[in-house]
């Protein structure tokens, strides 16, 4: 049987770009369970409520990841909302430590994808935004959205 290749994504944290400003990006393994990547494959997985914790002995873990049970599972389907394990080398994990104990920092989950038959999860040192933060970003993005249509319009007179 051939090897994977590229990326497939599963799950994204939408509202986490929204509620957050975004400071440094990490690529992490996830140590799962045969069904629990069973039911990835078929797409079915939320972000929603996920957060990264790291515990006193220096382990990260992905927590509140709602990956449902296997439809076709037996007796042994994991739990849907256990905490999942991730991997990242010893010294990455001390520098998120050290950085997520300065105040406002915290570690949020950003994807979820196989990469190369591997399943990855993005996260994520950030920082919360305030309301005023979130107002602003919103009204950014609409007057790009209504400057590209103006334009889009009198590009389309001039023909």
């Amino acid at each position: 049987m051939a090897k994977e290749q590229g990326t497939v994504m599963i799950a994204q944290n939408r509202k986490a770009r929204h509620d957050y400003s975004i400071e440094d990006t990490y690529e992490a393994g996830l140590v799962l369970t045969g069904t629990e990547v069973k039911s990835l494959r078929e797409g079915r997985a939320s972000l929603a409520e996920a957060f990264v914790s790291i515990d006193r002995r220096g382990e990260m873990w992905l927590e509140s990841a709602n990956i449902p049970e296997y439809l076709n599972g037996t007796w042994n389907n994991h739990a849907p909302k256990r905490k999942r394990k991730l991997l990242l080398h010893a010294a990455q994990i001390e520098k998120l430590q050290r950085q997520t104990q300065a105040k406002g920092y915290t570690i949020i989950p950003l994807s979820l994808y196989f990469k190369d038959g591997r399943v990855k999860a993005q996260i994520a040192l950030a920082r919360g935004k305030k309301e005023y933060d979130k107002r602003q970003a919103l009204r950014e993005e609409q007057d790009k959205r209504e400057a590209l249509r103006i334009m889009r319009y009198k590009n389309k007179q001039v023909i």
